[in-house]
């Protein structure tokens, strides 16, 4: 597997560029929920559209989690896009044996409290338009035996044109407080997700 680095030059023009990406391709970018920082490493689990996710990630670590980035993405897909391993990205082939390396990996990181992890517990892309999630063993693996050790972050990405020509970008967040188990990860997240997407269309009303 390949392993997350941070080089010298790249991962901070890859910040920049995350601002700069998000400032020309969208009206507003707003962020809303609660995230209380309790000093512990960090897990951050979000609804995985597409191409934007990354960078929509990255912008919420400058602005609010302020915690040295972590994501992990498909092999073939980091091998084809070499530049997103310079910027913290590590890799899982879940057709490999090697994917038990991976959740490794990222468990370990989990023991920095200058740490923040991003991972899709799907486990694959999904419409922006599903409403309902449900999560592969990874995550559990990840997390287990390390509850009141990782904080655990919860995110919701969603966009609305309305009348604008680019899309407002909203970001919501929610802590996680309850037990490190999938059934209940699962729940908590498509409960969340359901609140979301009621205060998104409300804002059309």
């Amino acid at each position: 597997m390949l392993r997350s680095k941070h080089h010298f030059f790249i991962y901070p023009f890859f910040q920049h560029y995350t601002r700069w990406l998000l400032k020309h391709h969208f009206h507003r970018v707003t962020i809303e929920g609660t995230f209380t920082d309790m000093g512990k490493p960090l897990l951050l689990i979000g609804n995985h559209t597409g191409w934007w996710d990354g960078f929509w990630a990255m912008y919420l670590k400058l602005e609010v989690l302020k915690r040295k980035f972590h994501f992990m993405m498909q092999e073939d897909q980091l091998l084809r896009f070499r530049f997103f391993n310079y910027t913290g990205a590590f890799s899982v082939n879940r057709k490999s044996r090697e994917v038990l390396e991976s959740l490794q990996y990222a468990a370990s990181l989990l023991h920095d409290p200058a740490n923040m992890v991003l991972i899709y517990p799907q486990g694959r892309l999904q419409s922006l338009y599903c409403s309902s999630f449900r999560f592969e063993k990874g995550i559990e693996r990840i997390l287990q035996g390390r509850e009141g050790a990782v904080q655990l972050l919860m995110s919701v990405n969603m966009i609305d044109y309305l009348a604008h020509p680019k899309p407002s970008l909203y970001i919501y967040l929610r802590d996680y407080d309850g037990p490190f188990r999938i059934e209940a990860l699962e729940e908590a997240y498509n409960r969340f997700y359901a609140d979301c997407l009621t205060t998104q269309t409300a804002r059309t009303e």
